[in-house]
């Protein structure tokens, strides 16, 4: 009996990867005190990997990783957020195709694209951090939680990354499936920061 030829794997880059709309489209709460807009589209990998195969990895995304928690490096559009000892997320522009990068690393790591998994949702204004806190339990002052840091978290019942990326603006990554519940969410803690 002839034996068969093993049919090659095509790379995961040789897929055409599709964009989605935004969950949120055309939802956005402004008042004085702060206003909540679904963040535009990005690509993002959720990254796992340990301490030796590190240097490899931020040589092949163009940045360090970084290794300390709430750390956040910025290289150009890309950034890596720290979310456990040997886990990270990485964001960069939504024409990025941050898997490529990843297909040629010979060091140990798990990387996969989430890109569509996620939905982002951008608070700002004076009253950012009692927003936040009508779902967060975490002290956001700058001085606790100063601009750069990002971290998970809960929102409500919901699992999120938070990122301050400025002194009055966050990042609020969440799934999909859980958007409208974090908008709408965020939506309220904004109309009661508007009457406090």
């Amino acid at each position: 009996m002839a034996k068969r030829a093993k049919a090659a794997m095509p790379a995961a880059s040789a897929f055409p990867v599709p964009r989605r709309d935004g969950v949120l489209i055309g939802r956005m709460t402004a008042s004085p005190a702060v206003t909540v807009t679904p963040g535009g589209q990005a690509s993002r990998l959720s990254l796992r990997a340990p301490e030796k195969s590190r240097a490899v990895l931020s040589r092949a995304l163009g940045l360090k990783l970084p290794e300390t928690p709430r750390a956040t490096v910025q290289a150009g559009s890309r950034t890596a957020i720290w979310l456990g000892p040997d886990e990270w997320l990485v964001l960069d522009d939504p024409d990025v195709d941050l898997m490529a990068g990843m297909a040629t690393v010979k060091a140990l790591h798990s990387a996969v694209d989430i890109s569509h998994r996620n939905q982002a949702i951008m608070v700002a204004g004076p009253s950012v951090e009692a927003t936040l806190n009508a779902g967060c339990p975490l002290d956001l002052s700058e001085t606790a939680f100063p601009v750069g840091n990002a971290t998970r978290t809960v929102l409500g019942k919901a699992e999120i990354v938070l990122w301050r990326t400025d002194a009055k603006t966050f990042r609020v990554e969440c799934w999909r499936s859980f958007a409208d519940y974090c908008f709408t969410l965020l939506a309220s803690g904004a109309r009661d920061a508007a009457m406090g």
